[in-house]
C-alpha cells in the first residue's frame, strides 16, 4: 500500500504512544527483579509492547516526516496502523518467550514444561480487553503452535532469537513497498538492537 500522508506522532491515540512517549524516564527508574513467572509474564508483556510500539511508530516518524499532520478524521490510515501494531506485537511476544525459556534452560536447565504456552495464552486473552483484534489473535495462537513444536529449548536464545519479530517489522509496516526495500536493513537492524537492549536487561534481572 502507497501512503500518500504524513503524520505528526500527536495524531495517534495517547494510549498507543505512551510507552514510546515515557521510555526516557523508565530507563532511569528502578528495575524490579523477575522472581518468579508471574514476573517473566509482566516483563515479557511490557518489554514487547514497548519493542513494538519504539520500532513502528519510530520507522513511521522517520520515513514520513513531521511537516504535514495527517487529518484526524482518516480512519482508514489510523486503522492500518493499529493493524501493524498487533502483528508485529504478537510475534514480538512469542519471540521473548521463547528466547526467556530457552536462556533459563541453558543457564540454570529450568523445564518449560507448558509454561511458555499458558503465559502466551494469559498475555493474549488480557490483549482482548485493549483491542486486541480476534482475528489477529486466533492467527497468533496457530503460530505459536507451530514455532512452539518445532523450538530446541537449548539452542534458541544464541541462534537469532529476535530474527521473526524484526522481519515482522519489517513485513507490516504501513510503507511504500519500494521504500521499505530501501530500509529493509537498516528496519531489521533497529528492532534487533532495541532487542539487545532487553537481552542485557533480562540476563540482569533474571531471579530464579
Amino acid at each position: 500500500m502507497v501512503l500518500k500522508y504524513r503524520f505528526n506522532l500527536k495524531d495517534i491515540k495517547l494510549e498507543d504512544f505512551k510507552v514510546y512517549l515515557l521510555a526516557m524516564f523508565k530507563a532511569i527508574l528502578p528495575k524490579k527483579k523477575i522472581n518468579n513467572l508471574d514476573d517473566l509474564e509482566d516483563f515479557v508483556q511490557k518489554k514487547s509492547a514497548w519493542v513494538t510500539q519504539v520500532t513502528l511508530y519510530g520507522y513511521l516518524k522517520t520515513r514520513m516526516g513531521t511537516k504535514y499532520v495527517l487529518h484526524f478524521d482518516n480512519e482508514k490510515f489510523l486503522g492500518s496502523i493499529n493493524k501493524s501494531k498487533w502483528n508485529i506485537y504478537y510475534v514480538a511476544l512469542q519471540d521473548m518467550i521463547f528466547y526467556s525459556f530457552s536462556y533459563l534452560n541453558i543457564t540454570i536447565n529450568f523445564q518449560e514444561g507448558g509454561h511458555a504456552k499458558k503465559i502466551y495464552n494469559s498475555i493474549l486473552e488480557r490483549e482482548k480487553l485493549n483491542g486486541m483484534p480476534e482475528e489477529v489473535i486466533e492467527k497468533a495462537r496457530k503460530l505459536f503452535e507451530e514455532r512452539y513444536h518445532n523450538i530446541d529449548w537449548k539452542k534458541y536464545s544464541n541462534d537469532l532469537p529476535f530474527n521473526k519479530s524484526a522481519l515482522a517489522l519489517y513485513e507490516w509496516a504501513p510503507i511504500a513497498e519500494e521504500l521499505k526495500t530501501l530500509d529493509r536493513k537498516i528496519v531489521l537492524n533497529s528492532m534487533i538492537l532495541k532487542w539487545d537492549n532487553i537481552k542485557e536487561e533480562f540476563q540482569k534481572l533474571i531471579n530464579f
